[in-house]
This record gives structure tokens, C-alpha cells and sequence, in this order.
């Protein structure tokens, strides 16, 4: 220590800019501008919720003239899809529900599997450095247009399946259910890596801890502990799948029929996706096959209303088996 005076330079441990005791005025002011604040956000929440309700209404009350002028039944049973008919259309959408529901699931066919085992090299193979690069890139896939990806069926990937697999076309359900099933893999990898992930290292050392192998640990411990979240992935990218229009449009063929025999996926088919972006444009507004499309646009939201409901059921109890609920 030098001698002499030394001027010593006290710092508080921490630097407060607001004043421990407020004015009355700085009082007012906060309240009014956390309140403020609140009422911003719960506006913006009510406005979300009030345009999906209105997007429904608005859906309802399109098709309900439809719906109380021809049989609810026929429609959900019949296949015959011919609403500009001479003399008596036809309106039944069983063979684009079909359609729909093949491809949808022929998607989840490829992608489930690659998806969950890549959730699983994230989490707990790859390098956590690695892991954030790798994670982002996946993700990008999500950004990539649907257009561009049906150019790539119709260009590329139709013209391989008649080269190789001597399909008389290449625009069919095989061709819609492969870029389906890329296009619902960034969904299911980043919920399902997700939900692994939180399932915690105290799981995975116990199980170390007991002499299981590493293989044992992630397929018989981890994985089984975070079903719910996997689950709740796999419905995303079916939503993801059932939802998707340009892919399907460009990609399935376009035929208003029923696979058969089912398993033969070089059969062109058509979704209620695909029929509504390709016959609205083209429809008399007010007319019955303009109705038509709108019934057959809600009971493709109530679907996917249904699915939500179910992935926010398993994403709950998935957030109540990890104790965050």
C-alpha cells in the first residue's frame, strides 16, 4: 500500500436506475403503463382468436346452404365427384377424403421413423456444437415454398418413378406421399428432439447406473418417456401433411378415385386440397359446386381441429410426466 492519501472508489454490488422510493407520479406512470402493456396483449391475443372464429363462421356459413340442400351421407359416402354434371351433379367426397387420409399416412410411413431416430441423434449422439447446426439447417426445409418443392415432383422426382420403377405416371400418390413426408420432417424432428431432450440426464444415469447400454437406455428408457411429446410430434406433421395443397396438387395425379388395390401406391389420386385450389378458380359464385368446395373446406378444418386437440393432449401430458405443469 503506497503512502499517502488514496482515493478508494466505492461501487454499489448492483446498479439500480429506478429509485427505491417512487414519486407519486413515477407510481402512476408505471401502473399505467404495465396495465398498458397488459391490454396491448390481450388484445392481440383476443384478435387471433377472433379472426380463426371468423374464418370458421365464415367457412359455415359458405357451405351450410349446401349442406341443407343435399344428403350429409352421400356426400361422406359417395365417390362419385362430378359437380358440373349435366342435369344432376354428383357431390361425393369419399374418394377425396381417401385421398387425403392415403397420402397423409403413407407420408407418416417415411418420415415417422427418420424423424424420431433423427430426434434421437440430436439429443443424445451428435456433439451439442454440432447439434445447433445441424438443428437449424432441418429447420429450413419448413421455409422452403411447397411450390418448389411440387416443381421438384413434377420435374425430377416423376420422371425417376417411370425411369426406374416403370410407373405408367410419375404423378401419383407415392410421388405426393415422399414430398409430403420431407415436408413433415422439420415438424417432427424439433418436437420430437424437443421432447427428448427435456426428459433430463438424471433418467439417463440412472439407467447408466443399472448397467444398461447406451442403445437400452435411449430405446427402452428415454423414448418411452417422452411418448407423449413424440406422439404430439407425429400428430403435428400429419396436420403439417393432411394440410398441405400446391405438393398434392402438382404431385398425386389429380384422380378422383380410390386406390385399389390399396397398397398399389403408383395410382394417381386426388385430396380435398388439391380439389378445392384447383376447382375454386373456376367455380360460379353461389352456385352449388362453389358450396360444395366450401363443405368440403370445413370438414377439413374440423379435421385438423380434431388433430390439434389431440397434439395439445399429448404435449400436456407430456409436460405433466416431465413435472413442468
Amino acid at each position: 500500500m503506497n503512502g499517502g492519501n488514496t482515493e478508494q472508489t466505492v461501487r454499489p454490488a448492483v446498479d439500480f436506475k429506478q429509485p427505491l422510493v417512487l414519486t407519486f407520479g413515477q407510481d402512476i406512470k408505471g401502473f399505467l403503463f404495465r396495465h398498458l402493456g397488459r391490454l396491448a396483449l390481450f388484445l392481440l391475443t383476443c384478435t387471433s382468436v377472433l379472426v380463426v372464429f371468423l374464418i370458421f363462421l365464415f367457412v359455415i356459413l359458405e357451405a351450410f346452404p349446401f349442406l341443407g340442400k343435399f344428403s350429409i351421407v352421400e356426400f361422406l359416402t359417395s365417390t362419385a365427384w362430378y359437380p358440373e354434371a349435366h342435369g344432376e351433379p354428383e357431390f361425393g367426397a369419399l374418394a377425396l377424403i381417401v385421398g387425403s387420409v392415403y397420402v397423409t399416412l403413407a407420408a407418416l410411413i417415411f418420415s415417422v421413423p427418420i424423424g424420431v431416430l433423427a430426434a434421437v441423434f440430436l439429443s443424445d449422439i451428435v456433439p451439442f456444437r454440432i447439434r445447433n447446426i445441424i438443428k437449424p439447417v432441418i429447420e429450413i426445409l419448413a421455409a422452403i415454398p411447397s411450390v418448389a418443392y411440387g416443381f421438384f415432383a413434377v420435374l425430377v422426382l416423376a420422371p425417376w418413378l417411370q425411369k426406374y420403377f416403370g410407373f405408367a405416371t410419375g404423378t401419383n400418390a407415392l410421388n405426393a406421399s415422399l414430398l409430403l413426408s420431407i415436408m413433415a420432417l422439420p415438424t417432427i424432428i424439433s418436437v420430437a428432439e424437443d421432447s427428448i431432450s427435456a426428459t433430463g440426464r438424471e433418467l439417463r444415469e440412472a439407467s447408466y447406473g443399472l448397467g444398461a447400454t447406451r442403445f437400452e437406455t435411449t430405446f427402452k428408457v428415454v423414448i418411452p418417456a417422452a411418448h407423449s411429446g413424440i406422439i404430439a410430434a407425429i400428430v403435428l406433421g400429419m396436420m403439417r401433411a393432411i394440410g398441405e395443397t400446391m405438393v398434392v396438387w402438382m404431385a398425386s395425379g389429380n384422380a378422383s378415385q380410390i386406390p385399389h388395390p390399396w397398397w398399389d401406391m403408383s395410382q394417381s389420386v386426388r385430396t380435398m386440397t388439391a380439389s378445392i385450389a384447383g376447382e375454386m378458380g373456376e367455380t360460379v359464385k353461389g352456385s352449388d359446386h362453389y358450396r360444395a368446395l366450401f363443405a368440403i373446406g370445413l370438414l377439413l378444418l374440423v379435421m385438423t381441429l380434431m388433430l390439434n386437440l389431440v397434439s395439445e393432449y399429448f404435449l400436456t401430458r407430456a409436460r405433466k410426466s416431465l413435472g413442468k405443469s
